[in-house]
């Protein structure tokens, strides 16, 4: 599978989010709507992963529209924000918008772990409002005192910490340098892979942080190759400090091998630095489990004529998650959105797969429970509104992007 963004797509968001709200318009029937935010790094560092994972909720919500919207015949609009994922009191200013201006029901987003955090503490939380992120992955949201508003769809670095420490000792590498992104992110990434690697019998030489948005690299990536580590695991983002990073290594020859986590895998990276360079990178990030939701998901993703994107299932559910939500408890109200949303996420009820709105329709006006099985897999939340999902690998091979299979 090729992890690539086709330019039509960037340009239709670009222009989408250059309005102050995006609407996905409902095909017929009551023209007031219910609102739900979108609140994605449209610039910044992970600006070019912005655009798929906008589509997947977008996708979501076109087919409920389609279906016949919620809540009797409304439709489901989506407002959008932009977090910038880097600027922390941005990601605030642009949710309180969306709550306090837009009122909006819930928000999807942020995609960043650092915007998240503070989205959630200085707007969500405050407003009774629930939160669902596709991307946001740092440990340290499972910990945030949230009220049970916060939630995502994709696993916890903590997880894929330890996923990546087995993927390389699996493959003989045994000794690394990392470098990460000094955020909330970088951090909780990269410690878990240390605290992993050490479990397992490996040897992290040496791991420090970095500043994003630097033009130069070349002192902290002569301090990472002075520990005579085989290969440099990059926690950053393709657009920012991490293709930097990458470039001035191969540049400076500390490094030939490189690894990186779910901020790396775009085109953007082979774009910038090159093929050659980037041949065998390892890379991981969240999956999908093969299945229904998975077969139903790519089936309309592809019909939409849209390339696969990471974490685009993941918002896909999460728009799914949330419209079942409203539908389940009959209203829109941001009261009692946490538990109606734990109820469609999980069993016992009808299974629904993406695409299933008639179904789940007929199923809740029939006074039945709903169990949704998602794009990106069972969204059962636990106590701190975080899934198990499904780490894979991706490796750069011959200037692609090539998804390998998941990291058991």
């Amino acid at each position: 599978m090729i992890v690539q963004q086709t330019k039509k797509l960037l340009v239709a968001t670009a222009a989408a989010v250059a309005m102050s709200a995006v609407s996905v318009q409902f095909a017929h029937g009551d023209e007031h709507g219910v609102k739900v935010g979108f609140l994605g790094g449209f610039t910044g560092p992970i600006e070019s992963f912005a655009p798929g994972i906008f589509q997947g909720a977008k996708s979501a919500v076109e087919h409920i529209n389609a279906s016949g919207g919620v809540l009797g015949g409304k439709p489901m609009e989506l407002v959008t924000g932009d977090s910038t994922c880097a600027d922390a009191t941005a990601a605030a200013n642009a949710a309180d918008r969306l709550i306090n201006s837009d009122n909006v029901s819930a928000v999807i987003g942020p995609m960043c772990s650092g915007a998240t955090i503070s989205a959630a503490n200085n707007a969500g939380i405050p407003a009774g409002v629930v939160l669902v992120s596709p991307s946001a992955t740092s440990p340290a949201i499972s910990t945030v005192e949230d009220n049970d508003l916060l939630f995502r769809t994709v696993p916890s670095d903590a997880y894929q910490g330890e996923s990546m420490a087995k993927l390389l000792l699996s493959k003989g590498i045994d000794n690394i340098a990392i470098t990460y992104i000094n955020n909330d992110y970088g951090k909780g990434f990269a410690d878990a892979v240390s605290s992993s690697m050490a479990a397992m019998g490996g040897t992290v030489a040496i791991s420090e942080a970095h500043e994003e948005g630097k033009a130069d690299y070349r002192a902290e990536i002569g301090s990472l190759a002075s520990s005579g580590a085989e290969i440099l695991v990059v926690l950053a983002y393709a657009n920012g400090s991490g293709q930097t990073i990458i470039r001035q290594a191969l540049e400076s020859g500390d490094f030939t091998r490189f690894a990186g986590g779910d901020g790396m895998p775009e085109q953007s990276l082979i774009d910038g630095i090159g093929a050659e360079g980037l041949e065998g990178m390892i890379i991981t990030r969240a999956g999908s489990p093969e299945g229904q939701g998975k077969d139903n998901f790519q089936m309309m993703w592809k019909a939409g004529e849209f390339a696969d994107s990471a974490y685009a299932p993941h918002a896909y559910d999460a728009a799914f998650l949330l419209a079942l939500a409203m539908q389940k408890k009959g209203n829109a109200d941001r009261d009692g959105m946490s538990e109606a949303l734990r109820s469609v996420a999980s069993a016992p009820g009808e299974v629904i797969y993406p695409g299933e709105w008639d179904k789940a329709l007929s199923v809740l006006a029939g006074g039945g429970d709903v169990n949704y099985e998602g794009a990106a897999g069972n969204q059962d939340f636990n106590e701190n509104g975080d899934v198990a999902g499904l780490i894979v690998e991706v490796n750069i091979t011959n200037g692609e992007l090539v998804e390998i299979g998941p990291i058991m």
